[in-house]
């Protein structure tokens, strides 16, 4: 199994590829919480250069609320993050596999939860 729902956008700038992932989200009831600019942490903290990278994180209050009430300890495994990375095919997106990320939990009822918010992952990264 893999842990990330993916998908490469040949030809595209990342900026016009995060636009319409936060706009894919937002319409999926995902708002982003955290945003993370890895190329630019990178180059401030340690003067190094690489291809764009952003880290978004992504949550939908209602799934979150869900899977807090069934499992108190998850919020360590929330947000939901999606990258966007430059790649030498296109920008790359990546979101968490929920199921993936939660299966070393013991609880069914939040493998549940996960569950439906893979299916909502995965139709965001199919609307992009």
């Amino acid at each position: 199994m893999g842990y990330t729902i993916d998908r490469v956008f040949p030809g595209e700038a990342l900026p016009a590829v995060e636009i319409r992932t936060r706009k894919a989200l937002a319409e999926a009831g995902f708002g982003v919480l955290t945003e993370i600019d890895v190329k630019a942490t990178m180059k401030k903290k340690l003067d190094r250069d690489m291809p764009g990278y952003l880290i978004l994180g992504a949550c939908n209050p209602t799934m979150a609320w869900a899977a807090i009430g069934l499992e108190p300890k998850v919020g360590a495994m929330l947000p939901c993050n999606v990258i966007l990375r430059e790649t030498a095919d296109g920008i790359e997106v990546s979101a968490v596999d929920p199921q993936a990320s939660m299966a070393g939990i013991p609880n069914q009822e939040l493998l549940g939860v996960a569950g439906q918010v893979r299916e909502m992952l995965t139709n965001v990264v199919a609307a992009i």
